[in-house]
């Protein structure tokens, strides 16, 4: 299945949540990325952390080619060009960062892959969009102002689209004042995928958060 730029940028939009985690097993990976698919969250972030995290992630890639073309894998904690331009080889359909890195927009932008950097300021966020950033990442979301910040941003840039990551969870309050403030989804990691749930390899379970958080979000959106 193709997934280009857009097909990408609408899919994250749409489904309101990206699921953001790692593992050091690719067994673990392939079953958590598949519960969060089935749960309606195909774009999933594998974030850049452990040790030949890009050969997990090649071969996670490699089996959801085949097992459910419908996944669409991206990367996070990508700091430099290099790394975006190893994971864009391994398959990678989009590129989050905890910073602004204009060498990444620009290996991203070749490939036409979508690149979220993490901004904390105004001044960073408009460069992000100079650079050609459709949807930015606020990090951390609750340090840098959290929802009243996205508030205070989109007053003047009504056309800015913001994913915050760090300070959200998967809590109908959280959520509820993220997107009434105008964010256009969210990125969470252990308060969705909890490690109480990954400790039990609990995969329905993490199938079955997942699904409720989208469809809270949906309810929140009125849609």
């Amino acid at each position: 299945m193709a997934h280009d730029r857009m097909t990408v940028l609408t899919a994250m939009m749409d489904q309101g949540v990206i699921p953001v985690f790692y593992h050091p097993d690719v067994e673990v990976c392939r079953n958590v990325i598949q519960a969060c698919a089935d749960g309606g969250a195909k774009c999933i972030e594998f974030t850049n952390r452990g040790d030949f995290a890009s050969q997990v992630f090649l071969d996670v890639a490699r089996h959801f080619a085949k097992a459910d073309p419908s996944v669409i894998m991206g990367v996070g904690s990508v700091v430099d060009a290099p790394t975006a331009g190893i994971y864009i080889a391994n398959g990678a359909k989009f590129v989050v960062g905890p910073l602004l890195n204009p060498d990444v927009a620009k290996v991203c932008n070749r490939r036409k892959i979508p690149y979220s950097p993490g901004c904390g300021t105004m001044s960073e966020i408009s460069q992000a969009e100079e650079l050609g950033c459709e949807i930015v990442k606020i990090f951390p979301g609750d340090i840098v102002g959290g929802p009243a910040f996205v508030k205070a941003v989109l007053a003047p840039c009504p056309w800015t689209r913001l994913m915050p990551t760090g300070g959200v969870d998967a809590s109908e309050t959280s959520l509820r004042a993220w997107f009434e403030a105008g964010v256009v989804c969210v990125g969470i990691g252990s308060n969705l995928i909890t490690k109480k749930l990954l400790e039990a390899k609990d995969y329905k379970g993490i199938e079955t958060r997942v699904r409720d958080t989208i469809a809270l979000i949906r309810s929140i959106r009125g849609k």
